[in-house]
C-alpha cells in the first residue's frame, strides 16, 4: 500500500490527525502541519507492523472524504 487517506484537524493548540480505513485507534499530533503528517505516518506504520493485514478494514465503504459547511435554519 502506497498511501492512506488521513483527516487533519487544526486546533488552537496544534494539529490532530487520524487515518481512514484502519481498525483501532491511530492518532497523530503536532504543532505544525508537517509535524502532524510525520507523526501520523509513524503511527500508521507502527500500527500496520503490529497488526499486519488485520489492521485494515476488509471493505471500507469510504471512497473519499470531504469537509463541507452548510447554513443552519435560524
Amino acid at each position: 500500500m502506497d498511501s492512506i487517506k488521513v483527516i487533519i484537524e487544526k486546533h488552537t493548540d496544534g494539529y490532530v490527525s487520524y487515518p481512514i480505513g484502519l481498525k483501532g485507534v491511530v492518532v497523530g499530533q503536532g504543532d505544525t502541519y508537517e509535524q502532524v503528517l510525520a507523526d501520523i505516518r509513524s503511527a500508521i506504520n507502527f500500527h500496520i507492523k503490529t497488526f499486519g493485514e488485520d489492521a485494515f478494514e476488509s471493505e471500507s465503504p469510504i471512497l473519499e472524504a470531504f469537509v463541507a459547511e452548510t447554513q443552519l435554519a435560524a
